[in-house]
């Protein structure tokens, strides 16, 4: 029996789970452990193996890897900047086992500013030839805005500028802190501002300081939608089909929307052409079933304000305001599974404290 396994080999069970994948890594740790410490054959020897396995589990998986010391390997798994997926890359590494000899991370860490040298196209990235300032929107003011000063800059390479100081960024503040803690980057050649310049090394300081201070003013605040008050807003786009949208004015007057800082745009596209876009009667009972069913699992309790709905050209949008990003994520990832063969429906999370996506229904609101 053993001549004929090795002769055929056994096929490997499907991952399914957590569980599943992180069983089958012990099985294949120690080799992995020598690749990794060898360090010549890791993508050919690790990567090729462990790619297919972790989009066995789900899609969106990336990772790094190297030596964290002399006796101890480190993984890294990463959501490549994807909202989205930091809550999966979060729960794959909290389920992951002791395993002596191995380091596993969920998002690629801060590294230290005196350790990050960035090279791209014969361009250095550094904290040497970089400074930052905020600016200050009277309007919005607990946004943060930041604007990168490279001090060599070159308009010949503004696109690897760009990207080189990005890439700084998020090393320097790791990949969870570069995606959640800035409103707005801007990048700008310090010719071109007369604003006094902060040594990079500062940044991290501040964003914390400016975090706190927001957390200290919102944390506490919630919001009950059960008596706010919903309108109906119709307009016509510029191919003649109208668009009809059911509104939270309640919620649109609020002055205290940067509590609820993540907006969630759910898209639902249906066959509208027959009907100007607009749902028939069947298929009008059909999203309106669903959002039913949304509502039970996101709702003010949990931390979700539905704002709203618009439904124009075959598609319906469902808007949320959300306190954070994790607990959305993982509920649409359920129901985009779970309607996948009666609805076709796709998603975005993305920050916006002042809801400034959605100021057309802000301004034609009646006070």
């Amino acid at each position: 029996m053993n001549f004929i396994k090795k002769m055929f080999g056994t096929k490997e069970e499907p991952i399914k789970n957590y569980s599943d994948f992180w069983n089958w890594f012990e099985q294949n740790q120690k080799e992995f452990h020598s690749i990794v410490n060898d360090g010549t054959k890791i993508q050919s020897h690790f990567f090729k193996k462990l790619s297919p396995k972790l989009e066995e589990l789900r899609d969106g998986f990336y990772f790094v890897t190297g030596m964290y010391d002399d006796q101890t390997a480190e993984l890294i798994f990463t959501a490549d900047g994807n909202l989205k997926n930091i809550v999966f890359v979060e729960e794959l590494v909290q389920s992951a086992p002791k395993i002596n000899g191995w380091k596993f991370t969920a998002l690629k860490p801060a590294t230290d500013i005196e350790n990050i040298s960035i090279e791209m196209n014969g361009i250095s990235f550094n904290k040497d030839n970089l400074s930052f300032f905020s600016t200050n929107d009277s309007e919005n003011p607990d946004e943060i805005n930041i604007t990168l000063v490279y001090h060599n800059h070159d308009k010949n390479n503004v696109k690897t500028i760009n990207m080189g100081c990005l890439i700084f960024i998020d090393n320097y503040l790791g990949e969870l802190n570069s995606i959640t803690l800035i409103d707005s980057i801007n990048i700008l050649d310090e010719n071109k501002t007369d604003k006094e310049l902060i040594s990079i090394d500062k940044l991290k300081d501040f964003l914390i300081w400016r975090e706190k201070e927001f957390i200290e003013k919102y944390e506490a605040v919630k919001h009950c939608t059960d008596d706010d008050t919903y309108v109906i807003l119709e307009a016509e786009l510029n191919n003649g089909n109208p668009v009809i949208a059911v509104m939270n004015s309640d919620l649109l007057k609020w002055e205290e929307k940067a509590s609820y800082q993540w907006i969630l745009a759910i898209d639902l596209t249906f066959n509208g052409t027959s009907n100007n876009g607009l749902p028939d009667n069947q298929t009008s009972k059909k999203l309106n079933d669903f959002e039913d069913d949304l509502l039970v699992l996101l709702n003010d309790k949990n931390g979700q304000l539905n704002i709203g709905r618009e439904t124009a050209n075959g598609t319906r949008t469902i808007y949320f305001a959300c306190k954070d990003f994790r607990y959305p994520s993982k509920i649409m990832d359920e129901i985009k599974t779970k309607y996948k063969e009666s609805i076709d429906l796709d998603f975005e999370i993305y920050k916006d404290k002042y809801w400034s996506s959605l100021n057309y229904y802000v301004h034609n609101i009646k006070s």
